[in-house]
């Protein structure tokens, strides 16, 4: 007889306000798992027979050593790769969802993060001048949190106009000797991951942030050492687009005398040892981009932070 067959197996911090005009003080608005999936489990039946009189028995004793040892192999088998596929998808899932949970967590710190964290009344820059010089800088003014439409040169706000703009936060500083002024600045956009990494490409590959006819206007708020730190004083900048958060972050710098500035140089064409530009030489290009770094650093260590909060 035949064997059968077995089945198959908050910004609302005030700022100090000198001086008529737009009040700096104004801020903006402050507030103040993955599921799992089951293992598939698989088991085998035992292998049956029939003796002479067609009574069941099991073979199990007669099965050779070799056909034993493959059929060992094979549990095994199936056991190693459903483990594997199984952290796969652990690690997949967690890596996605944290991620998308990051980027989403940034786009609100403008109004979660009082201006005071994101914008420090007074910013130290260990090593951040000319020849690793320490810098100190002092907050003078902050603007209302606004729209993008009177912050850029036309140029660059088309440039910057795929990613949208959600609301720029901006602040001015001067240094400790209150001869320069920065304004620093950060865009949060409207755009998704695959954005913002578009618009980092193509600054990247087109040089974006090293022309000078698509720079940051400066904040120049009345009654301060910014007074009349406008268009034609700007004379460093840089530019920066996280690829990580729907952020742009930037500064420009000048004088505050307030002289004109024919050709501004990016920051990191003026901070090259030996570059003779006035710019240069003055050390604008440190300026920019030493508040620039530091406030973006600050921001990242909130992106960090809200990414990381465990829910109550």
């Amino acid at each position: 007889m035949p064997h059968p067959v077995a089945p198959p197996p908050y910004y609302d911090a005030p700022s100090p306000y000198h001086g008529p005009g737009p009040d700096p003080a104004m801020s903006w608005t402050a507030s103040a798992g993955t599921p799992g999936r089951d293992r598939p489990i698989v088991t085998f039946g035992e292998p049956e027979g029939y003796d002479e009189r067609g009574r069941g028995r099991s073979l199990i004793g007669r099965v050779a050593p070799r056909t034993a040892a493959a059929a060992a192999c094979m549990v095994l088998g199936l056991g190693l790769i459903g483990g594997a596929v199984t952290g796969s998808w652990l690690l997949d899932d967690g890596g996605d969802t944290g991620t998308a949970s990051t980027f989403s967590s940034a786009a609100g710190l403008w109004h979660n993060v009082p201006v005071d964290e994101l914008f420090p009344p007074t910013v130290q820059g260990t090593g951040a001048g000319p020849g690793g010089a320490d810098r100190t800088w002092t907050r003078i003014a902050v603007a209302p949190a606004t729209g993008c439409a009177d912050a850029f040169d036309p140029l660059l706000r088309k440039v910057l106009a795929p990613v949208g703009c959600q609301r720029l936060i901006r602040a001015t500083y001067t240094d400790a000797t209150q001869s320069y002024v920065t304004t620093v600045g950060l865009l949060f956009t409207k755009a998704d991951p695959a954005g913002m990494a578009a618009l980092a490409k193509r600054f990247q590959t087109e040089h974006l942030d090293r022309r000078t006819d698509l720079l940051p206007l400066p904040y120049a708020a009345k009654g301060t050492a910014a007074e009349r730190f406008g268009a034609h004083q700007r004379a460093s900048w840089t530019v920066s687009v996280l690829a990580d958060a729907p952020v742009v972050s930037y500064a420009v710098s000048g004088w505050a005398d307030g002289r004109t500035v024919d050709s501004p140089q990016p920051a990191a064409d003026a901070e090259v040892s030996g570059a003779t530009t006035p710019a240069a030489q003055a050390g604008l290009g440190n300026e920019a981009q030493g508040l620039a770094d530091r406030v973006e650093r600050r921001l990242r260590q909130y992106i960090v932070g809200t990414a990381t909060e465990k829910p109550s």
